[in-house]
């Protein structure tokens, strides 16, 4: 894996906390194509020439009315009832995009799990063991980043559990 130079040190808050972490990453941009209908995530895949179930999305939900940040493949679904006990709670419904946007500092289609703006709870879906590296968004549409799933699951401090359904 590549170790991008001091560009990316003045790119989006997720690749400063990549650089200042000291962590090996490859940043990978794509043309963002607004009128695709495959999704953020999917359109990464294919733009990329990854698998698709090597790249993860980023959602935002309440759990029992706190904001939690659920990582899936984008093959997947997020079960709101599994997110719900891997953080201890009772009940998750998905957050309202305004609201994860001013808490992550993201836009939607955007949202990076590293280098939000507030640390929220962090769930990644157990499939990320599955790989040597797993692709997540950068911080904006058209930027993902390559990363070991170890380093993830340490700089977003999270909860791996099995999240996804397909």
């Amino acid at each position: 894996m590549v170790r991008k130079d001091a560009r990316t040190s003045t790119g989006t808050p997720a690749l400063v906390a990549l650089v200042e972490a000291g962590v090996p990453h490859t940043a990978r941009t794509y043309e963002h194509d607004p009128a695709s209908d495959l999704g953020y995530g999917l359109e990464a895949a294919h733009l990329l020439g990854v698998p698709p179930e090597q790249v993860f999305k980023t959602l935002v939900a309440e759990v029992d009315g706190a904001l939690t940040v659920a990582v899936v493949p984008v093959t997947g679904r997020l079960d709101l009832k599994a997110l719900a006990a891997a953080v201890g709670g009772k009940r998750a419904v998905m957050a309202d995009a305004h609201a994860a946007e001013r808490a992550t500092g993201y836009v939607v289609g955007g949202i990076s799990p590293l280098g939000q703006r507030t640390t929220l709870a962090t769930v990644l879906d157990e499939t990320i063991w599955l790989f040597d590296t797993v692709l997540v968004s950068g911080g904006r549409r058209g930027l993902d980043v390559e990363l070991a799933p170890d380093d993830l699951v340490r700089l977003t401090d999270a909860t791996v559990a099995a999240i996804a359904r397909d």
